[in-house]
């Protein structure tokens, strides 16, 4: 994990079996820290107000997902969607991912990772500085001078997952320029020079 850092969670649920349960699946995960339960869900600004999260489980039953729009992306958590049953996927475009009942800690741990654009330990992954599928979708989206919420409606994921994209491939390319971006792009014919605004 990287250095000693903390992330600090909300958890945003009303069920005392599925708090406890979480709670329960991460506590040797001493990288991940709950701040605050919320059992309603209109209690969720007023507790984002007093505290800095890094991370929000949320059931999406408790919570309307036009709540989350924050002011600033950028300085948004991730915001994780706890799946009891199947969701409709225009609700999931507003999540970073999502945790299934069904997942082991592992896969929750994983996904909380991936959420935050925690690099993967070494053994944990089969790629280091290689593009992900949608790494490189979300690439030719910036190449063709695409902004981060078009880029949301084109893939059907939200502006926090594009930011979290967008953060992995310039460590993984080590470019952060978007011509140099489209430039890689290019020269790893990912896009035609013709399909270039």
């Amino acid at each position: 994990m990287a250095g000693n850092k903390t992330y600090k969670i909300v958890l945003i649920e009303s069920s005392p079996i599925i708090i406890q349960g979480i709670q329960e699946l991460l506590r040797p995960h001493r990288e991940f820290s709950f701040i605050a339960v919320v059992r309603k869900g209109k209690r969720y600004a007023e507790t984002l107000r007093h505290l800095s999260p890094d991370l929000l489980l949320v059931n999406p039953q408790l919570l309307d997902s036009r709540q989350m729009q924050p002011t600033d992306p950028a300085e948004a958590p991730a915001v994780i969607a706890l799946s009891y049953q199947y969701l409709h996927p225009e609700i999931l475009q507003h999540y970073n991912t999502v945790i299934d009942i069904n997942d082991d800690r592992e896969t929750i741990v994983r996904k909380l990772q991936q959420a935050l654009a925690i690099p993967q330990p070494a053994g944990e992954t089969n790629e280091s500085n290689e593009l992900s599928v949608r790494e490189k979708e979300i690439l030719v989206s910036v190449a063709k001078g695409m902004i981060n919420k078009e880029i949301a409606e084109q893939h059907h994921i939200s502006v926090h997952t594009v930011i979290t994209h967008r953060k992995n491939i310039t460590r993984k390319t080590g470019i952060k320029s978007i011509s140099g971006l489209t430039v890689f792009a290019i020269l790893n014919n990912l896009i035609e020079m013709s399909e270039v605004e």
